[in-house]
């Protein structure tokens, strides 16, 4: 039996599909007993759609919360701070009394394409991009702010703010409409000026708005306190506790597994993937596919992301009548690599790193009679890891061995072969995270480090369950399939 060590912190992990919650003691060690999941569901449609319910997600968050606090009994009274981290890149519309009048968009809404293109020739595209470190694109709020005024032109004139949906659920329990949103977050939203922390003034001019239509921005490390009443009551272990400002779930799940500095690098397959390496000091420049976000003041989150990963597992294994991934582990084993003739854009939900297209979708090419289901999985699953490479190739020039990559997400941990093909496509050995909720693990360590209980953000190391050594014999294999792709890709998209 596990001995805890108090004080405790409470971590709620806001993510796309559910909210996880629960307490980590002092070592940043879950207590077990203590974890919910709460479900809540997107709106999603074929015209790029993606969207929720304000208060649905607002929802779920409190229930979360309730049933931390109803489950840990006498834990409750010893719990001293409250982190969160969220799914990035979301935005709503409120209104002068700080109601939603807006679904909250994701990033995987697409319907801005067509004003995010208009934009790209309004403005000196690479200065902007070096000022608040990301393409113009769909996931981001410049183009979908456009979209907002020439689609719904009367709702956007009664738009006061447009904020994140943390700090919407914060404007609620603190009773303010002056809460304030963390540098990191909102280094997601594209409209961050990375170099002085402060909101875009020349880009916001071009979208209508200005500062005072955005949040207050601070560090993560700073505390929004003074539940209102009804909340005090509700939530009274809490009332007295800092509720630590929102980070991006990309950069706790860095923090969750070790990756605190340049020598490793998190790779992480949920339903999407990213690989990011966290970089302290002044503001790096960016290469040219990759993004840059910030994790308080001084630390730089720099990678690229894919709206690719486990929601390619789900489509092969939904549409292709296959049973889950992890039982397919040995048959995918014994296939040769990459040599089934097919060539895959594994971009279903579009794309994002490197080349940020607005209209691509996914693609299977040479597909055959002779064509076996798991050979559309296996060469679905090769393609996402092509993406990675192209990431890292960027992200990690010239020498490699110098880095560790640590693999964490649930859709490539459950795969013993994707983890091999991984490092065999990436050329470099790709560690797997031993803490199994990563994510919530990097937000109590954020908290922790906020109150000084932990002094670095590595005060305990995280642990590692395995390793897995590239194989030699297929790393030209693997190369020249991803030269096949890239054909496919300038024929398709460039």
């Amino acid at each position: 039996m596990t001995l805890y060590e108090p004080p405790y912190v409470l971590a709620v992990d806001v993510g796309s599909s559910s909210v996880k919650a629960g307490l980590f003691d002092s070592l940043a060690r879950s207590v077990e007993g203590s974890e919910v999941a709460v479900a809540h569901h997107q709106r999603v449609a074929s015209d790029g759609t993606s969207e929720e319910d304000a208060l649905s997600i607002l929802n779920a968050t409190e229930t979360a919360i309730d049933s931390v606090l109803a489950k840990s009994d006498d834990l409750a009274t010893k719990i001293v701070g409250v982190g969160f981290d969220c799914m990035a890149s979301t935005v709503l519309g409120v209104d002068e009394q700080g109601e939603a009048i807006t679904p909250v968009y994701t990033y995987a809404d697409t319907r801005s394409a067509v004003d995010v293109e208009r934009l790209k020739h309004e403005l000196n595209v690479p200065i902007i991009y070096d000022r608040t470190g990301v393409m113009q694109h769909t996931s981001y709020l410049p183009g979908r702010i456009r979209w907002i005024r020439r689609t719904q032109p009367d709702v956007a004139d009664q738009i006061t703010r447009y904020v994140d949906i943390s700090t919407f659920m914060f404007s609620k329990w603190f009773g303010r409409q002056n809460v304030k949103a963390s540098y990191c977050v909102s280094s997601w939203s594209g409209l961050l000026n990375r170099r002085d922390l402060e909101w875009d003034h020349g880009l916001l001019g071009r979208l209508g708005i200005d500062a005072s239509n955005l949040p207050e921005l601070a560090p993560w490390s700073e505390a929004e306190t003074g539940l209102t009443d009804e909340y005090s009551k509700r939530w009274s272990a809490l009332q007295d506790s800092p509720f630590f400002l929102a980070v991006g779930d990309g950069a706790a799940v860095n923090v969750g597994t070790g990756c605190v500095d340049q020598s490793k690098v998190a790779l992480t397959v949920g339903t999407t993937g990213a690989l990011r390496v966290l970089i302290e000091g002044p503001a790096p420049d960016v290469p040219t596919g990759l993004w840059a976000y910030h994790l308080g003041s001084t630390r730089t989150l720099l990678g690229g992301s894919f709206s690719e990963g486990g929601n390619v597992v789900q489509w092969a294994v939904d549409n292709l009548k296959l049973p889950q991934i992890d039982e397919l582990n040995a048959e995918l084993s014994k296939l040769n690599p990459a040599s089934h003739g097919i060539n895959v854009l594994p971009f279903i939900a579009g794309e994002r790193a490197t080349g940020w297209s607005t209209s691509a979708s996914g693609v299977i090419e040479g597909i055959r009679v002779s064509t076996q289901p798991i050979e559309i999985l296996q060469a679905m699953l090769e393609s996402v890891a092509y993406r990675f490479a192209l990431v890292a190739d960027l992200l990690l020039p010239g020498v490699k061995s110098g880095y560790h990559i640590i693999a964490s997400g649930g859709a490539i941990q459950n795969s013993s072969w994707w983890l091999q093909t991984m490092a065999d496509v990436l050329s470099v050995p790709v560690g797997v995270s031993a803490e199994e909720q990563d994510t919530s693990r990097g937000t109590a360590i954020l908290a922790l480090n906020a109150l000084g209980i932990w002094t670095t953000l590595d005060d305990h190391p995280a642990q590692i369950s395995d390793t897995f050594e590239p194989d030699e014999t297929k790393v030209d294999i693997y190369a020249d399939a991803r030269s096949r792709q890239a054909d496919l890709y300038s024929r398709l998209l460039d």
